[in-house]
């Protein structure tokens, strides 16, 4: 890897960033804990702490181990996929608003998902490599329309918004166009949604992040010197454009594994890198406590869907509206400055 994208390779941490981590990873247990013990049947926490070692009896373990463990784990990886995929595309445009939620590869995965359900095949594998294909091929059209001898970030998220638009439309449309009952399907995996997940979904999601994010983390220095401008990265020894292209297919890699796992959650990309960064006080991308960020995020608002309501809310109904408030607020932030 050093010889195709040049520059030193590391995996080295920042003090700041492990503070951050190991706080971040002390609320998540936390919260995790909680949501373990919560539910229509409440478990004290000594019992989930038994059941997690294999102590408990057969009810607790079951509860535990088999109904929430499995949406809790997913809560967790899919969110530090989120994370993780919005601090590369942040740093790739060097914007704050540069998320895979914004610049269209949500909508082009939905799309995808949408012409599967519309053809007739709803299961949940078909559903799935829908939404990955669209997310590809939504990606690679953007990268190619923002090229010009390389893919500026400037063009990459006018282009994505533009293909987004676009792509939002024609969702629509073709809702519009369905019958009832695939439009309601539709509508049920377009808001994104761990019920029903099991460890069935926990293990291809595992392995897929598994091959990608070390990839990714070691990497993170040539990823830094490109947010400081082409010129000088290329000054430093980076090959800019085959670095660009390498962390864009990871960072489409990551949000379609969530994308067809859970459906389009949004705003977590959007929110983790810059949490994430603010808490390590970081000038730079934080890989790792954007993960983490991503991760924590996602396990509290799939908590709250689950039980702030009284009835059992899409995790993204949730993401959404907090991510849009933090949307107001950073929209606000960058106008000022």
């Amino acid at each position: 890897m050093l010889r195709l994208f040049g520059g030193r390779l590391s995996m080295r941490l920042d003090p700041r960033s492990l503070v951050a981590g190991v706080m971040l990873l002390s609320i998540t247990v936390m919260i995790g804990a909680a949501s373990l013990a919560s539910g229509k049947f409440p478990v004290p926490l000594a019992d989930v702490f038994r059941a997690l070692l294999g102590t408990a009896d057969d009810t607790m373990k079951m509860i535990v181990m088999e109904w929430r463990l499995p949406r809790l784990l997913l809560a967790f990886l899919l969110g530090a996929a989120l994370g993780l995929s919005g601090a590369i595309f942040q740093s790739l445009t060097r914007n704050p608003l540069g998320s895979p939620d914004i610049i269209g590869f949500s909508a082009g995965s939905y799309t995808g998902a949408l012409v599967v359900i519309f053809v007739g095949s709803d299961g949940y594998y078909e559903t799935a490599a829908g939404a990955v294909a669209g997310g590809i091929f939504t990606a690679a059209a953007i990268y190619l329309l923002a090229y010009r001898g390389g893919a500026q970030s400037f063009r990459l998220i006018v282009i994505g918004i533009g293909i987004s638009a676009m792509l939002s439309a024609l969702n629509a449309w073709m809702i519009r166009q369905a019958d009832l009952k695939v439009a309601m399907s539709a509508a049920i995996w377009a808001a994104g949604s761990l019920n029903g997940l099991g460890f069935e979904q926990v293990r291809p999601v595992l392995l897929m992040l598994a091959a990608i994010i070390p990839f990714v983390l070691v990497i993170t220095r040539p990823m830094l010197q490109l947010e400081l401008g082409d010129e000088t990265a290329t000054a430093s020894g980076i090959h800019v454009n085959r670095l660009r292209l390498f962390l864009m297919i990871c960072g489409v890699a990551l949000t379609a594994i969530v994308t067809a796992a859970a459906g389009p959650i949004a705003f977590v990309s959007l929110a983790a890198p810059q949490i994430a960064r603010r808490l390590s006080r970081s000038a730079g991308t934080t890989l790792i406590p954007s993960a983490l960020t991503g991760g924590l995020l996602l396990i509290a608002a799939d908590w709250v869907a689950q039980h702030a309501f009284g009835v059992q809310l899409p995790v993204g109904v949730i993401t959404v509206s907090l991510g849009g408030l933090y949307f107001l607020w950073l929209l606000i932030r960058e106008a000022r400055q």
